[in-house]
């Protein structure tokens, strides 16, 4: 009797709160797949730079039949190949491409990776090849036959691959290419490297042929004694049974199959997750060929007036910004101790908040923040000045959007998805993050939505926010440079601020540039006395807005960035970070350390 009392059997066919767009758009990628089956394809990659990119067209610029994907070799002497895998140079993957190679330092065009790998058929599985982000698109190949492509350089995408493999050897040639375009997302004119290669892992991933794919598990808006969520398993059947259990919690639900979904609702009081107590609980899924664990924290988050709500507590974000610039020798983030570098700096500032931008970081990396206690905005890339006006262009933002959205929406620490990135105002752009904004909420309505608006006006009477976007958002992002791009640093300290809206506002950057160990007067730019001086005056000037709930400083980390070409001060770096590309902390680190140890708001 008492195991039966520890067992709550139900049955559901509905649960109204939840979406079919989640369940329809979030069935495509595996979830999860840390708990899944994995061979990792990582290591040294054959290589080939193509920047005429003569493995994919002919002299007519029509397609080859028979590129460099066909990984073709000579069969008699008198064959004509004119490019060899097998004798070629090697990339590392996960990796970059510009900082592996000196002549790919400012490379942007086509590069052709090849791995081979051995495979044993098992008849009871499926295989799947997935890639954890290339950028920026990729085209797939496997055994010389085109399997897929996917635009976007930092969300992961998969194929199924079961009946394409052979028994044995197989290879896969990917064509990678990073160059920039006017109708991409981001656009051409970006303040970050862009790095090409396959710059996270590569793995197969085995599931039974029944498999689960994606879930949600969450607690419900406004709703604390509540879990509830779906799960989508591939291959199933109607009245399939599929079991979600929380052992610490002594609850089990056994929740039945249609058309692909289990839904379920479950009463109970979890700890929630907090960044002072980052709770998580171990949670099981299970179908009668597979199962899946993962670690879920629950938590609530809203706003009320200009106050954002953890948990339906007031709480203010002491937060930093951060590229996925690995730190000590520079170029892509590529493992797990890279991250908790990057994050046990934000630690000893003294945040509980990251801005993680411009992109969706690493899976891990989101992972390991929500372990340390961190909150986290999420962003995707629309940056600056994108086209607002090309269907095909919005069509990839919300693709990426749909990804980002995926991968992570399991995860606590997510309080915050960001539509944009100091966009020009206009209708268009309007329109576009509008959209961008209700699919968001269609997708997911339990966390806050928000955007970083730019605003570098300094009137006599202070700067208004205003900004229309600001109708569409939960949350006002707020980019300011006073003393860097406007405004002498002496008088950011007295600059005022209003709001059109009763919104949180969080200043999502401020901050100057300064190059480590460059000493002099606190006017004196570029120097560390400079940036210091630059953050007191701008903290002061943060103190007096009543209605901004947090903020996150530009940036953590020194980052490269093909617009700061000054020598012996930038040398293609944004010297803005509070802490040296090589891990050396800057005054400025210690001044906004000592205003978030005294910031009790």
């Amino acid at each position: 009797m008492k195991l039966i009392k520890n067992i709550v059997l139900v049955l559901l066919t509905s649960i109204s709160t939840l979406s079919s767009a989640q369940e329809t758009e979030f069935s495509k990628l595996l979830q999860n797949i840390d708990s899944r089956e994995k061979t990792s394809l990582n290591g040294m990659w054959d290589m080939i730079v193509d920047p005429l990119e003569n493995g994919y067209y002919n002299h007519r610029l029509l397609p080859k039949e028979k590129g460099y994907f066909s990984n073709l070799q000579m069969q008699t002497p008198a064959d004509l190949i004119e490019y060899n895998f097998e004798t070629s140079l090697q990339l590392m993957v996960p990796g970059d491409w510009n900082t592996q190679m000196d002549k790919l330092y400012y490379y942007e065009g086509t590069v052709w990776y090849k791995k081979d790998f051995n495979y044993t058929a098992n008849n009871d599985e499926l295989t799947y090849l997935y890639f954890e982000a290339v950028n920026y698109e990729a085209i797939v190949y496997l055994n010389g036959e085109r399997i897929g492509s996917h635009v976007g350089g930092y969300t992961p995408f998969q194929f199924e691959i079961t009946n394409k493999l052979k028994k044995g050897n197989n290879f896969i040639v990917v064509k990678v290419d990073n160059k920039r375009k006017l109708e991409n997302v981001p656009t051409v004119n970006q303040d970050w490297w862009n790095y090409g290669g396959i710059t996270r892992s590569v793995h197969l991933i085995t599931t039974p042929k029944s498999h689960i794919t994606d879930y949600l598990i969450q607690l419900p808006k406004g709703n604390t004694n509540t879990i509830e969520g779906w799960v989508s398993v591939k291959n199933g059947k109607d009245g399939n049974v599929v079991n979600l259990s929380i052992p610490e919690l002594n609850k089990s639900v056994n929740s039945v199959l249609k058309n692909g979904i289990a839904k379920f609702s479950i009463k109970a009081n979890p700890t929630l997750w907090e960044p002072k107590n980052p709770k998580t609980y171990k949670v099981i899924l299970k179908t009668l060929t597979n199962k899946i664990t993962d670690n879920i924290g629950f938590r609530t988050i809203t706003t009320d007036g200009s106050k954002i709500l953890l948990n339906g507590k007031k709480i203010f974000l002491k937060g930093i910004s951060i590229h996925e610039e690995a730190p000590f020798k520079t170029g892509r983030v590529v493992s797990k101790e890279e991250c908790k570098i990057l994050l046990q700096w934000a630690k000893e500032l003294g945040c509980n908040f990251i801005r993680l931008a411009h992109y969706p970081h690493s899976e891990a990396m989101v992972k390991e923040a929500e372990k340390m206690g961190f909150m986290i905005w999420s962003e995707i890339p629309v940056y600056w000045t994108i086209q607002f006006d090309n269907k095909d262009t919005y069509a990839n933002a919300k693709n990426q959007l749909t990804e980002m959205i995926s991968r992570d929406k399991n995860r606590a620490s997510v309080i915050l998805w960001s539509m944009a990135n100091e966009t020009p105002e206009g209708e268009a752009r309007l329109s576009f993050i509008e959209n961008l904004a209700k699919q968001t909420r269609k997708l997911d309505n339990t966390r806050l939505i928000t955007a970083a608006l730019d605003t570098q006006g300094y009137g006599d009477d202070g700067n208004l926010i205003e900004d229309p976007l600001g109708k569409i958002v939960d949350v006002i992002g707020i980019n300011n440079y006073c003393g860097w791009y406007a405004g002498a640093v002496e008088t950011c300290s007295k600059l005022k601020w209003a709001s059109a809206y009763n919104k949180p506002m969080i200043m999502s950057e401020v901050g100057g540039g300064a190059l480590f160990g460059m000493h002099g007067k606190e006017k004196e730019r570029w120097t560390e006395e400079y940036q210091a001086e630059l953050y007191r005056t701008n903290i002061e000037m943060m103190r007096n807005i009543d209605f901004m709930a947090g903020l996150s400083p530009w940036v953590l980390m020194d980052f490269r960035s093909a617009r700061r070409p000054l020598r012996r001060i930038q040398d293609d770096f944004n010297r803005k970070g509070l802490i040296s590309e090589q891990g050396m902390k800057k005054q400025a680190f210690f001044v906004l350390q000592n205003y978030y140890l005294k910031e009790n708001k």
